[in-house]
This record gives structure tokens, sequence and C-alpha cells, in this order.
């Protein structure tokens, strides 16, 4: 594993108990960083912050109501006194169906967690950083924002917001040391698979040259490096770690 500086880094992780989002609080942490592990299940943040060690502490909070977030804002802040980086990675894959076939219900559903989300937390958490003349926010997007998954519009469609979302808000932050970028993995096997049919699962695979999907720590280890000081001039991109699939 390559070193990559984070020390006396404080980070949020949201989505942080499990999947990628808890191999990404464990690069940080062997980089030096504490994480605040942000996950609406509590029991399994606790459970994955006691196996990290005392750098992790687990917060529990719904990235999708502004109110808890806050609450969630302020708790991280007295715990570490800052917040240098927010990793915006809680997300779900909703049902696969076509666009005909989605119940309204189920694409609100998606997209309030996949992009209200993170809207919510970088409108609650910038100001922080702005305050601290310092920050780093990196946002898991998804190749799937960039090429549209059939029977997944609408995990799709939340993933291409979130590229927007970073690339406007790349852009506001510019005039500050804060930058903001995006993440567009190929599929990780992680329990989001749960949430898919094999069909879209294989469909997935039959898409990446590599032949495999992408490993949580190989996402990880890309996210470190955007967490990182070293990261200074790229705003507002998207870092494509999809095995080949991106065309563009």
């Amino acid at each position: 594993m390559n070193h990559i500086d984070l020390n006396n880094r404080c980070a949020i992780v949201t989505g942080g108990a499990q999947g990628i989002g808890r191999a990404i609080a464990e690069r940080f942490v062997a980089s030096g960083a504490r994480v605040a592990l942000w996950d609406y299940d509590l029991a399994t943040a606790e459970k994955t912050a006691k196996e990290i060690g005392d750098a992790a502490v687990a917060v529990q909070v719904d990235v999708t109501d502004p109110v808890a977030v806050d609450k969630a804002r302020d708790a991280t802040l007295a715990a570490f006194s800052k917040i240098d980086i927010l990793v915006n990675n809680a997300g779900i894959a909703g049902v696969n169906k076509t666009v005909w076939e989605t119940d309204y219900a189920e694409w609100q559903r998606v997209l309030k967690l996949n992009l209200d989300g993170p809207f919510i937390c970088c409108k609650s958490i910038v100001p922080a950083m702005i305050a601290h003349k310092y920050g780093r926010i990196v946002n898991i997007a998804s190749i799937a924002g960039k090429e549209g998954n059939p029977n997944a519009a609408h995990y799709s469609a939340s993933k291409a917001g979130v590229i927007a979302l970073t690339k406007s808000l790349g852009k506001e932050l510019a005039s500050y040391d804060i930058v903001a970028n995006a993440v567009t993995p190929a599929a990780a096997r992680t329990a989001i698979f749960d949430q898919m049919t094999q069909q879209h699962i294989d469909f997935m695979l039959s898409k990446i040259p590599k032949g495999r999907f992408v490993l949580v720590e190989e996402v990880a280890a890309l996210v470190a490096w955007l967490a990182s000081e070293d990261c200074a001039f790229s705003t507002g991109a998207v870092f494509d770690i999809s095995g080949g699939r991106a065309t563009y």
C-alpha cells in the first residue's frame, strides 16, 4: 500500500459502516486521519468503528434529513474540532425495472438518498470548511451516471446528478483551498448487490473490459489521494475507476 499523508486530518465518510465506505474509512485511518462513520445503521457503524480502532467514531444520521445532518455535523465538530474531508458515499441501488415499470415512490426514494443526501451534507459542512480555510470533498458517483444502465434509470440519474453537483460545487469553491471531485467506479461486489437482480449484475460485469468488478480497496486508494493535500488543483473533476468501461 502506497503511503498517502492524511496525518491530523479529520474526515466524515457517509455510509461508512460497510462496503466502499468502510474501505475508505480504513484507508484514511491507515493514512493518519480520524474518521467519523456517518451511517443510518448505528449498530453496524459502532461495530466497524470498534474494529477499525480509536481513530474511528460512529455517528448515527439520516443524510436525507437536514436537521439530522446539522446535528451530526455539530457532534463531529465537538469530537474532532474540525472537518477537513467529506466523502459522500451513502447510497442505494433501488429496484431493477424499466422506466415505465418503476413506481414514482421508488424513483423518489433513490434520488432522495443518492442525490439529495450529498447536497444536504455539502450544504451543511462546506461553511465549516470555509471557516477553517481548508477542505476536500469526494462524491462517490458511478459509471452508471455517465452511461446510464438499463433497468436502473433512477440510480443512473441520481449519479449523473452527483457528477453535475460536483462540477458546480468545484467552481463555487475554486477561490478557497477547498476542492470537490467525484469518483465514478464500476460496480463493486458489496451488500448493494443484494438489491439487484442477477441479470443486472451479469450485465454490469459484461461491460467491464478488465472482466472483474472493482475492489473496494481500489476505490479507497483513489479516494485517499483525492482527499489529500496533494490534490490541490483538480476540482470539479470526475475520476474514473471503471476497469476500462468509461468511454469519456
